[in-house]
């Protein structure tokens, strides 16, 4: 990886230090110094702001499927296309490059979103030959980052598919989840939702540089406990485990989620495919650089000497003597603390499609 000039700095509240060109474009573009001073910046000496900007996404369905054996369910939905959270270590940031955009800066400022997700849903879940199971919300991008405060695109997802009785996973790392307790509620009567709450770490200090625009780790940690008093079944996701960084907190993460009420976790081992292997690079360098070099080594030991190995099976949790031993803290933690594995397995044996103009026949239903 070629070495940063040295004018960059990281922006306020953003995560990636740099904005590289994405690895599907012609021409690669670099950030250069030409001897001459940012007056701007030097007369604030704060870091350069960068606005977030909101554009439309018109997909053509809402419901993405998967094969994949390491994950428990086989179809997601995602109202939104980059997140503003801003999480450096988030394995969606190379998505970015199939828009013609950076899986750097872009994918925390340029965000998309789907106005038409909640009608598209509708059609979909009406086709004749639709089966239901269990469909993840936030498998992607969090479907709760700030502009859902407005936009309201996950709500009216949840409306869907509690008109159905459609069971739905939710992953996210953002209070704002505990705005739809009424939904998720009714909808947890049913046994037909899970929410799942991420926590990093603990030390708000480090999230802060880690997941600039994401809730504090109390904050999350006070979401599971109300989900949790209004009868909404919570894991604790304590993930990504960073070797070196963050994997001394996995006992304490695990019991904190526990004494606000979570019943099940999991964990996943930091994943650094494509581009964010040189984006989690250069954050170390700039916010850790005491820890970089043991962090990449750690990650090599449990990747057979590579950064990333993408094989089902082993990418979730890596392999080798170091990520056996953070396999068997886990399991020796949740046995010690009465948390179960997180199961996908919702009830979908009351699925039906609401009466309503979506019921009449289409021309085009499969």
């Amino acid at each position: 990886m070629a070495p940063l000039p040295p004018h960059s700095r990281p922006a306020k509240g953003r995560a990636a230090v740099s904005n590289r060109t994405g690895r599907f474009e012609p021409l690669v573009t670099e950030p250069a110094d030409d001897g001459w001073p940012d007056l701007d910046a030097a007369a604030t000496d704060e870091p350069p702001r960068l606005e977030t900007t909101l554009s439309v996404d018109r997909a053509r369905r809402a419901i993405t499927r998967n094969t994949s054996p390491d994950v428990g369910f086989d179809r997601s939905i995602n109202p939104y296309r980059g997140c503003e959270h801003g999480c450096i270590y988030c394995f969606a940031r190379p998505t970015h490059a199939y828009l013609g955009l950076s899986a750097g800066l872009d994918f925390e400022t340029r965000l998309y979103y789907k106005p038409d997700l909640p009608i598209l849903l509708d059609r979909e879940l009406r086709a004749k030959r639709y089966k239901p199971d269990t469909l993840a919300l936030g498998a992607n991008t969090d479907p709760y980052q700030p502009v859902e405060r407005t936009l309201q695109l996950t709500r009216s997802v949840l409306e869907v598919l509690r008109a159905f009785h459609h069971p739905v996973g939710i992953i996210t790392k953002s209070a704002l989840v505990t705005r739809d307790i009424d939904i998720l509620a009714d909808m947890a009567r049913r046994n037909q939702v899970l929410v799942c709450v991420s926590v990093t770490t603990l030390d708000r200090g480090l999230a802060r540089k880690l997941e600039p625009r994401a809730p504090t780790p109390d904050r999350r940690l006070a979401t599971i406990r109300a989900l949790s008093g209004s009868g909404i079944p919570v894991a604790i996701l304590a993930s990504p485990l960073i070797p070196g960084l963050t994997d001394h907190e996995l006992d304490a993460i695990l019991a904190a989620g526990k004494a606000a009420g979570a019943r099940s976790a999991n964990t996943i081992l930091l994943r650094l495919p494509l581009e964010i292997a040189g984006l989690m690079q250069e954050w170390l360098e700039t916010h850790a650089p005491h820890r970089a070099e043991r962090v990449l080594s750690l990650l090599r030991q449990c990747h057979g000497g590579q950064l990333y190995q993408s094989d089902f099976g082993t990418r979730m949790r890596g392999r080798g003597p170091y990520a056996d031993l953070l396999g068997q803290r886990f399991k020796q933690a949740c046995g010690r603390l009465g948390l179960s594995a997180r199961r996908w397995s919702l009830d979908a044996s009351r699925f039906a499609p609401p009466a309503g103009s979506g019921t009449q026949p289409d021309l085009f239903d499969t």
